[in-house]
């Protein structure tokens, strides 16, 4: 069993359903965030229920804002 194997069995997939859509048109209003990163956002935020817990892990600055903006724990650009 390969490493992205024994990760699947571990995440939750999100599709793009009319919540997320929502919720990524909210953060392209409020963010500077391109389109793909507005919907990661989102994801997380219906993932994360209100209020927000949990980390989202991202290398991108602008989506590192947004989500530490909305309360979640950023994992990456520092560690």
């Amino acid at each position: 069993m390969g490493v992205l194997d024994s990760l699947v069995s571990g995440w939750f997939e999100m599709g793009p359903g009319d919540a997320v859509r929502a919720q990524a048109l909210r953060a392209l209003r409020l963010d500077a965030l391109r389109a793909r990163d507005a919907l990661q956002l989102a994801a997380a935020l219906e993932w994360a229920g209100a209020p927000v817990t949990g980390s989202l892990v991202t290398f991108d600055g602008r989506l590192a804002i947004a989500a530490a903006r909305e309360g979640f724990s950023v994992i990456g650009l520092d560690g």
